[in-house]
C-alpha cells in the first residue's frame, strides 16, 4: 500500500494486476487501483478535481485532468473517508501513476491540493 498525508487528508492506494488483452493488434496490460481518501482534519472538505501523470515504460508520460473522481465530487466530513476503484491500461507490464486532488475546505472556502503518492504497477511475471 502507498500512503501520504497532506493538510490532514490521508491518501492510501492499493494496486492490482488485472490481466492482459489484445486491442488494435497490440497487447495491453490492465491494472486496477483502489484509493481511500481519509479526512483526518477538523474541517469538512470536498474533492473537486484530479490531476494524474501516468508513466508507462514503453510510452511517453500521459497527463490526465478532470472533475471529481469516477463521476463524483465527494464531500468528506472529519473522521470519515471515501473509497473508489478505477484502473488504467498500459502498453508495458511496468508503470506508475502520481498526481493530486483539488479540494475545497468548507470552513474557510480555501482551495488546496492534496498529493497522491506515486504508486507502481507491475505484472507478476515482470518482477524478479
Amino acid at each position: 500500500m502507498f500512503t501520504q498525508v497532506t493538510k490532514g487528508i490521508k491518501i492510501s492506494v492499493r494496486t492490482s494486476f488485472e490481466g492482459t488483452f489484445f486491442k488494435n493488434y497490440k497487447v495491453h496490460y490492465a491494472f486496477g487501483y483502489t484509493i481511500t481518501i481519509e479526512n483526518l482534519s477538523k474541517d469538512t472538505v470536498q474533492l473537486t478535481a484530479r490531476h494524474w501523470d501516468v508513466f508507462d515504460a514503453l510510452k511517453d508520460m500521459e497527463t490526465i485532468d478532470g472533475e471529481g473522481v469516477i463521476g463524483r465530487k465527494p464531500v468528506i466530513k472529519p473522521g470519515k473517508s471515501h473509497t473508489y476503484s478505477s484502473g488504467c491500461l498500459l502498453a508495458s507490464p511496468v508503470g506508475a501513476m502520481r498526481g493530486h486532488y483539488r479540494m475545497v475546505n468548507f470552513t474557510n472556502s480555501e482551495e488546496f491540493e492534496v498529493e497522491i503518492p506515486t504508486f507502481k504497477f507491475a505484472a507478476p511475471f515482470a518482477i524478479n
